[in-house]
């Protein structure tokens, strides 16, 4: 796997999780950061999460004339937060709760964070 920027890795087919950084000094999990959130230490080191994301919070928005997306708040299990886009499915279909993991393949605007249902076929069903 290759760094490709601050705490962010590109992923391989193999590969589901997602890359963040922790704290070598008080162990605190964040997402793209130069310093700690915690104690402002810039000895940060890049782990891998064991994934999947879970969705807390989605919004729909048309930004101009581009079209319609999701844009949503996930959290992981090593408690860090990453703002991101959902792909692969209708944005008003996005919820609360849903799982997510990092979308390969994906063609995004640069530093733009792309993840994808992990059931998409059981997750349309809900409401």
């Amino acid at each position: 796997m290759s760094s490709s920027g601050i705490g962010v890795m590109t992923p391989t087919e193999a590969d589901t999780g997602f890359a963040y950084q922790r704290c070598r000094w008080c162990a605190t999990a964040s997402f793209r950061r130069l310093l700690c959130p915690v104690c402002a230490s810039s000895d940060l080191k890049t782990e891998h999460s064991a994934g999947p994301g879970v969705v807390m919070q989605s919004r729909v928005v048309q930004r101009g004339t581009g079209p319609v997306r999701s844009q949503a708040l996930v959290r992981f299990p090593e408690d860090f937060v990453v703002p991101c886009r959902i792909i692969g499915i209708a944005p008003h279909l996005v919820w609360t709760g849903a799982t997510v993991r990092p979308a390969h393949g994906a063609r995004t605007d640069a530093g733009e964070v792309v993840f994808e249902l992990c059931n998409p076929a059981e997750d349309n069903t809900r409401p």
